[in-house]
């Protein structure tokens, strides 16, 4: 029997600029140490897992919020603060019962704290800078230390000037497992961080004020998605399958209350575990459906054009601005090629989507795709789906079209 599997592959991986790429380019510190116990269970696509040591029983991790250089996609980077050189920072994870040390080293410019999102700790470990604890200031290390009471998927992010550090990249997953394996178990993990950006076009700097990997067929898979975005929830949708909701950051939800869906909304500081069984194989989109959302930089601000009709205007405004052209006027598509084509503001990535199977895909941003295959055996990325014969839409024939007494 032929196997398959499934692969959720980052929307940079498979759309080049169309998802958030992690990549330090300066001063990314070293972790403590190897970790000491098995291999993440969880996949982070385009990220990575802090790592930890074990230390008199208990599991010792660092992190460094500090600025680097992040590149969003080719062609779109920015000066960020995140955690150990990357936004969003390190998932963390751990297992329910484990009693943790968490080093945080401030390499900021101004003081910070780290809030551990969802979790129960103690009062002076909720990491509310001024009134649970004080900051830590520039240079240097805190120490947060408590027992994890309880599973599920939660987050972190900084609790000092809140809206600039977070909105500059001081975000990340942590996942707590459970001590007693739940039913029924997952084949495949994922964790995505969505979180908004605004990044004017030429500018390397955002504005905080403006709010790859595979599945066999068959496999059940869990996709745990948490937001801190500042303003906007996420409604993400997913083609060719059904999921059902499992958890929230208060905890994984009683089989009995599990909803099938194919889209969930993800309110603003807010987790949302969801599962499905990976059976139809293809190459499915994985994305926000605020369509603006999937659009990039020429998604927001942009004055409707729709029927506009500009006459001579390009060719007088070319005498000015020689590159001018007027766009939008019969839509939108394809829009990322031509930008391509004539040009963009650098350090921009206006519409831009990338190549697939079939031409240009327009859809950018918040945006990934699950791949799920017969037949293979790795996880290493197999490439577009191949049709079957007779499967894709096609330009109708005049015969069909008569035969079927349909007329153009």
């Amino acid at each position: 029997m032929l196997s398959r599997r499934t692969v959720l592959i980052s929307g940079a991986a498979a759309v080049a600029g169309a998802a958030v790429v992690s990549r330090a380019e300066e001063s990314t510190p070293q972790p403590v140490a190897p970790a000491a116990g098995p291999p993440g269970r969880v996949t982070v696509p385009n990220g990575a897992t802090l790592s930890w040591r074990l230390v008199n029983g208990a599991k010792v991790y660092h992190l460094v919020a500090q600025p680097f250089t992040h590149e969003f996609a080719p062609g779109l980077r920015a000066e960020c603060w995140g955690y150990n050189g990357t936004t969003p920072g390190p998932l963390i994870e751990a297992v329910e019962g484990d009693h943790v040390r968490i080093y945080v080293t401030n390499r900021l410019p101004e003081a910070t704290a780290v809030h551990w999102h969802g979790l129960f700790v103690p009062n002076g470990m909720d990491g509310v800078a001024g009134l649970t604890q004080p900051g830590i200031p520039p240079g240097e290390t805190f120490l947060y230390e408590f027992t994890l009471r309880q599973s599920g998927t939660y987050m972190y992010h900084s609790h000092f000037d809140e809206m600039v550090q977070m909105g500059l990249g001081t975000i990340g997953m942590f996942v707590v497992h459970p001590r007693t394996p739940v039913a029924p178990p997952v084949d495949r993990d994922f964790s995505l961080m969505l979180s908004e950006w605004a990044i004017k076009p030429g500018t390397r700097r955002p504005d905080p004020t403006v709010m790859n990997d595979f599945i066999r067929a068959g496999q059940r898979v869990r996709i745990r998605l948490g937001n801190l975005g500042a303003t906007d929830h996420h409604p993400f949708h997913i083609h060719g399958h059904a999921f059902r909701v499992t958890g929230t950051d208060a905890g994984r939800i009683p089989e009995s209350a599990w909803v099938p869906e194919t889209t969930v909304l993800v309110p603003v500081g807010s987790t949302r575990d969801i599962e499905f069984v990976a059976n139809a194989p293809g190459d499915w989109p994985f994305h926000c459906h605020m369509t603006h959302h999937t659009m990039n930089q020429m998604g927001h601000g942009l004055p409707n054009m729709l029927g506009v009709k500009p006459g001579a205007l390009d060719g007088k405004v070319r005498k000015l601005l020689p590159d001018y052209m007027t766009m939008g006027e019969t839509g939108m598509g394809n829009m990322g090629a031509m930008s391509e084509a004539m040009g963009v503001p650098p350090n921009s990535i206006p519409m831009r989507g990338g190549p697939g199977p079939f031409g240009p895909i327009d859809m950018g941003g918040m945006f990934t795709i699950v791949k799920v295959r017969d037949g293979i055996t790795s996880y290493e990325d197999p490439g577009w789906y191949r049709h079957p014969p007779g499967t894709v839409a096609e330009r109708a024939s005049a015969a069909a079209m008569r035969a079927d007494g349909i007329t153009a």
